[in-house]
């Protein structure tokens, strides 16, 4: 319920911003998502168990990851893949190795590429130096721009990381507005559903290469907070990367699973195909978490290791 309640500040925000796009993928997402965790518990003869609202969870957060002109049933059919390829499959909640909303959203990126990167304008005035005629996002004018071998396509100041803080930005639903996330996130530490270190590392080590960058390059590499205000960053830092089922559980394995999604995704927006790499950073590292937990896992003191009943000493003249 708590995550519930984190979500709204930004499907608030995205109401705002999207108007009744945002309600339809929303709405769309979460009762795909509730359909197809029940109809596929029911098939596979266990308990429907909806209502532990993971499922609505997963919707929401899938949608959040939509552009708002997306058609509804594609939207559905990322839904039902979520749920049904990327969580029941592998056993339900608990189970999953990948976070369910991020690979709807890469299986709906490689499927409908064009629906994908097709973005509508937001409802209110532009940034000054961003082209609201492209209805591009500000990621993808750099990509745009360093792929042609130009430079940094438009200017970056107090006012412009303002108003892409506040939410005058294209992008997916739920990412635009990072007042409306860290609202939500700081909800979420409040309550103790999150700790600091994942989000913390990850918006960190996005910082940290990119001011890197920047110090290499400042005609082709923006700031910092341009990188962590675009895109699915801090949507990804403070609700995908603390998913506690795919994630690290101690805290220096948090630490490191959010280092590593910062730094790939960093990786990826400026050498990958994507302008954008969230999504991808954090599935990645969820394969690395079981890995993780090994290499993190604490150890025991005053705890004697038994020997195999195949190594144990002869004593007492020949008797084991």
């Amino acid at each position: 319920g708590s995550v519930i309640i984190s979500l709204m500040p930004a499907l608030a925000a995205a109401v705002y911003f999207f108007g009744w796009d945002a309600v339809r993928l929303t709405a769309a997402c979460v009762a795909a998502c509730v359909a197809s965790e029940a109809i596929t518990r029911k098939l596979m003869k266990r308990d429907i168990g909806i209502t532990d609202l993971s499922a609505v969870v997963t919707g929401i957060l899938l949608a959040f990851n939509l552009p708002p002109s997306l058609p509804t049933w594609m939207a559905v059919t990322g839904s039902v893949f979520a749920v049904v390829i990327a969580k029941q499959v592998f056993g339900g909640l608990g189970y999953n190795p990948f976070n369910p909303a991020l690979a709807g959203r890469v299986f709906l990126l490689i499927s409908f590429p064009v629906a994908m990167t097709t973005w509508t304008r937001w409802r209110i005035p532009a940034p000054r130096g961003v082209d609201a005629v492209t209805t591009a996002t500000p990621l993808g004018l750099l990509k745009t721009s360093l792929s042609t071998g130009g430079t940094v396509p438009f200017a970056f100041d107090g006012t412009t990381a303002w108003q892409f803080f506040l939410g005058a930005k294209n992008g997916c639903i739920g990412e635009v507005s990072g007042l409306a996330i860290l609202i939500g996130g700081a909800f979420l530490l409040w309550r103790r559903c999150i700790s600091w270190h994942t989000p913390g590392f990850f918006l960190g080590a996005m910082a940290l290469f990119a001011w890197i960058l920047r110090m290499v390059d400042p005609a082709t590499n923006l700031p910092p907070l341009f990188h962590i205000l675009t895109g699915g960053a801090l949507l990804g830092a403070f609700f995908m990367a603390t998913d506690m089922v795919t994630t690290p559980v101690t805290r220096s394995g948090m630490a490191i699973f959010g280092a590593g999604c910062g730094i790939l995704t960093m990786i990826i927006r400026k050498w990958g195909g994507y302008p954008e790499g969230v999504s991808f950073s954090i599935l990645i590292m969820n394969a690395l978490t079981p890995l993780i937990n090994r290499a993190t896992r604490p150890r025991v003191f005053g705890h004697v290791r038994r020997k195999p009943a195949g190594q144990e000493q002869m004593t007492d003249g020949g008797r084991k």
